[in-house]
């Protein structure tokens, strides 16, 4: 990382826990690369310190944006000024950047860094059947994105029935007919299965669903980053199922963060 000084700018990724996060790890090296004043750092905040530390960073003068992750993406959005069409459809957002005139605008690049990440994989959503669990802010921008890029039946679980319902009623007016819920998860038929909670992020988590039931043939993905080899991802793998892992997701996010706050020359 080159020298900061007394110009850099700053950027934040904030979340709990957020000793897992890999943005800065990707990001920095970015700014260096495109010879950037500018550093991205870690910042830790539970949730009910949410408030206070958004409020007080919006007051931070040379800080130019923040990035977002669990658990705070859906709350985040009730601090920008103004939403972006995927965030202010899902409700949930994972960038925030400090306009020229001071309002805080927001989006979410979760979905199309999902979405990139599996087609530069070789597993393209479109015609495909795809069980998506978690409706949580992740969940609800990946099951916008994989609709919008061809998905020809996604099933959506959550625990959460009302927060399950309003991700339902959000899809049935944009893509009638194509979504479906429940309580438990339907990956029988899945051509892809997707974990979007949290889950495997800690240790001793259950698995969020039984790779086993992915017909042979499917791909069994997560958004967890870390560790890297979740262990819903090392039992599809013995299984012979193909995986997806969560880096991927991030990896095809960078563009997106480097054109979002202005960062490219």
């Amino acid at each position: 990382m080159g020298r900061i000084t007394g110009t850099t700018r700053l950027l934040a990724v904030l979340g709990d826990p957020v000793a897992q996060v890999r943005a800065p790890a990707l990001v920095n090296p970015l700014l260096e690369r495109l010879g950037r004043d500018a550093v991205l750092v870690p910042v830790h905040v539970r949730p009910a310190d949410l408030a206070p530390v958004v409020g007080g960073l919006r007051r931070v003068g040379n800080l130019d944006g923040l990035l977002v992750t669990v658990p705070h993406k859906i709350e985040i959005c009730r601090y920008a000024d103004e939403l972006a069409p995927a965030a202010a459809f899902t409700g949930s957002a994972n960038a925030l950047r400090r306009e020229p005139d001071g309002c805080w605008h927001a989006d979410n690049f979760d979905g199309v860094g999902f979405v990139r990440g599996l087609r530069a994989c070789g597993h393209d959503p479109a015609g495909r059947r795809v069980s998506l669990v978690g409706a949580g802010g992740a969940g609800a921008a990946l099951a916008a994105a994989l609709l919008e890029n061809g998905a020809a039946r996604l099933s959506v679980c959550d625990t959460d029935a009302r927060r399950l319902g309003a991700l339902l009623a959000r899809l049935a007016g944009r893509w009638p007919g194509r979504a479906s819920g429940s309580a438990v998860p339907r990956v029988e038929d899945a051509d892809i299965a997707v974990n979007a909670t949290p889950l495997g992020m800690r240790a001793g988590d259950p698995l969020p669903f039984d790779p086993a039931l992915v017909p042979p043939g499917g791909v069994v993905a997560d958004i967890v980053m870390s560790p890297a080899e979740t262990p819903l991802l090392r039992a599809a793998a013995a299984l012979g199922r193909a995986v997806h892992h969560g880096s991927h997701t991030l990896d095809h996010q960078l563009e997106c963060y480097a054109s979002y706050f202005g960062l490219g020359g």
